[in-house]
């Protein structure tokens, strides 16, 4: 018996990437037998529910079937916000949380995700207005596109792109010279106490 139901998860695995590939993902035509073992082999998977929190640029709580989940804007990193006196925040932190509350705040959204980070976060891409808050962020520049760890954390290889044109329009954080990336700042601030 256990060695049909693992053949079994295996062929969903198997039929879910399959589904994946032709398109039909975005059509919500996957069963939800299959949905469950897909996402225990890292395909994307959604969440809908309701933006009950913006935390900061990049962070948001959504209220799903009566459960706060945790999202983190997959392949970005915003202005980190204040988290105490012994974590101060970077200039245009709170300006970022606000830039993001603009397109999600209070709104019933369907999020799509890639995994769960060590912080039990979902990953996310949070689609909005025809694009994605995540791509919102970086090209109104409120957010970096997350080139941490030589880009381990960029899924949206365009997002440098649009970095780079929110750079040389100076928008948001870049309008004043010197921005830190939040990667940078939570060593040198938090971590090291060398805050600027």
């Amino acid at each position: 018996m256990k060695n049909y139901q693992s053949k079994k998860t295996s062929s969903y695995v198997l039929f879910a990437g399959l589904l994946t590939l032709l398109g039909l993902w975005a059509t919500e035509q996957i069963p939800e037998k299959i949905l469950t073992s897909a996402q225990a082999a890292n395909a994307p998977y959604k969440l809908t529910g309701k933006v009950v929190r913006v935390s900061d640029g990049d962070t948001v709580n959504l209220l799903v079937e009566n459960k706060q989940e945790r999202i983190r804007l997959a392949s970005i990193d915003a202005p980190e916000t204040a988290h105490g006196s012994s974590q101060p925040g970077q200039p245009f932190g709170e300006a970022s949380r606000k830039n993001l509350a603009q397109y999600v705040a209070g709104k019933t959204l369907t999020v799509v995700c890639f995994e769960k980070d060590h912080y039990d976060r979902h990953i996310c891409d949070i689609p909005v207005d025809g694009t994605t808050a995540n791509r919102l962020q970086v090209e109104q520049g409120f957010a970096w596109a997350n080139q941490q760890a030589k880009g381990k954390f960029l899924r949206d290889k365009s997002l440098v792109d649009l970095e780079k044109s929110a750079r040389q329009k100076k928008l948001g954080l870049w309008a004043e010279p010197g921005a830190v990336a939040p990667w940078d700042w939570r060593v040198q601030c938090w971590k090291n106490k060398k805050c600027s």
